[in-house]
C-alpha cells in the first residue's frame, strides 16, 4: 500500500508540475482572447484528442451514474476554473492568482471528505493548514501584500475546481485516471460548441489582425497539458494515493511556476522562494505521515 501510495504521489507531483505553467501561459492568452473564449475553447479542442485517444482503446461508454459524476467533473474542470481563472488574469498578476490557488488542496481534502469519505487525522488537518498558510503567506508578500477584486473570480475557480478534482479521483477508481478527463471533455464538447463558435467569430470580426504566434503557443499549452495530459497524472495519482494527502502536493505548484518563469522567461527568483518551498515541501511530507482511513458507506438499494 505505501508503494501505491507513492506512486500516486509522484504522478501528482507530475500532474502538479505540468499545471505550474497553466496561469502564466493563461495570462498570455487573454491578452488577445476573451476569457471564455480561452476557458472553453482550449476544452473544445483538447476533446478532439481525448475522443481519438477513446475511440482508438475502444473504451466501453460510462453508465449514467458516472455520466452524472462526469458532469461534476466537467463542472469543476472544464468550465468553472479555465473560465473565472482565465477573467481573473484578465486584472489581476498571476501572482495575485496564487494567492487562492494555494487554498486548493485544503479545499480537495475537505471534498474528499465529503465525497470519498476519507477522514484525515488531526495531524493531516494541521499541516495542510500549515502549508496553505504558508503558501498564501508567500504569495502575498510576492505579490505586493494586497487582494484585488479578481481575486473573488480565483476563489470561485479553485471552490468549484477543486470539486471536480475530488469528484474526478473518486470515479477514477472505477475507471482510470486518463478516461475521467477524456469522458469529461467529449461529453461537454456538443455543448461548447456553439459558444465558441459566437465567440470565435465575434473575435474574429473585432479583431482582424492575426494572432500573435506566442498567443497561439501558449493556447496550445492550455489546451494539450493543462486541460488533457496533465489531467492523466492528475487524476490516476489522487486515486492511487488518496485525494486529500496527494491534493497537498498542490501546495508546491506556486514554487514550480516561480522556477519555470526563470527557466523560460528569465525572470528573477528571490532566495527566500526556496526557504518558503522548502518549508512547504515539509508540511507535505508531514501530511504523507499522517493517517488518512477512509470509511466504506454501503451503497443504497435501488
Amino acid at each position: 500500500m505505501k508503494a501505491r501510495e507513492s506512486q500516486g504521489m509522484m504522478l501528482g507531483l507530475i500532474g502538479v508540475m505540468i499545471f505550474s505553467l497553466t496561469l502564466p501561459m493563461t495570462r498570455i492568452v487573454v491578452q488577445e482572447f476573451h476569457p471564455l473564449l480561452n476557458g472553453l475553447g482550449r476544452a473544445l479542442a483538447a476533446a478532439v484528442p481525448a475522443a481519438a485517444l477513446l475511440a482508438w482503446r475502444r473504451e466501453r461508454w460510462p453508465n449514467w451514474p458516472q455520466v452524472k459524476s462526469l458532469a461534476v467533473v466537467s463542472l469543476g474542470v472544464i468550465i468553472a476554473f479555465p473560465v473565472f481563472s482565465a477573467w481573473s488574469m484578465k486584472t489581476v498578476p498571476a501572482s495575485h492568482g496564487a494567492v487562492v490557488n494555494g487554498l486548493q488542496p485544503l479545499c480537495v481534502a475537505l471534498y474528499a471528505a465529503w465525497l470519498s469519505h476519507e477522514r484525515p487525522s488531526k495531524a493531516f488537518w494541521a499541516s495542510a493548514l500549515a502549508g496553505s498558510a504558508i503558501v498564501v503567506a508567500f504569495a502575498l508578500q510576492s505579490g505586493g501584500g494586497s487582494l484585488q477584486a479578481g481575486d473573488l473570480l480565483m476563489l470561485v475557480a479553485v471552490g468549484i475546481g477543486a470539486l471536480g478534482y475530488a469528484e474526478g479521483a473518486r470515479l477514477a477508481r472505477q475507471i482510470g485516471g486518463w478516461q475521467v478527463i477524456c469522458w469529461a471533455l467529449v461529453l461537454s464538447a456538443p455543448f461548447l460548441v456553439i459558444p465558441v463558435g459566437w465567440l470565435g467569430w465575434e473575435h474574429h470580426v473585432q479583431h482582424p489582425e492575426p494572432v500573435a504566434l506566442k498567443t497561439w503557443l501558449a493556447f496550445g499549452y492550455v489546451t494539450l497539458f493543462s486541460q488533457f495530459i496533465g489531467f492523466f497524472a492528475w487524476y490516476a495519482g489522487l486515486a492511487m494515493g488518496g485525494t486529500a494527502r496527494v491534493g497537498q502536493v498542490q501546495l508546491l505548484q506556486i514554487f514550480f511556476t516561480m522556477a519555470f518563469s526563470a527557466l523560460f522567461f528569465g525572470e528573477h527568483v528571490a532566495a527566500s522562494t526556496w526557504l518558503f518551498a522548502a518549508a512547504v515541501i515539509a508540511t507535505v511530507v508531514l501530511g504523507r505521515k499522517a493517517a488518512v482511513r477512509t470509511v466504506h458507506v454501503p451503497a443504497r438499494a435501488a
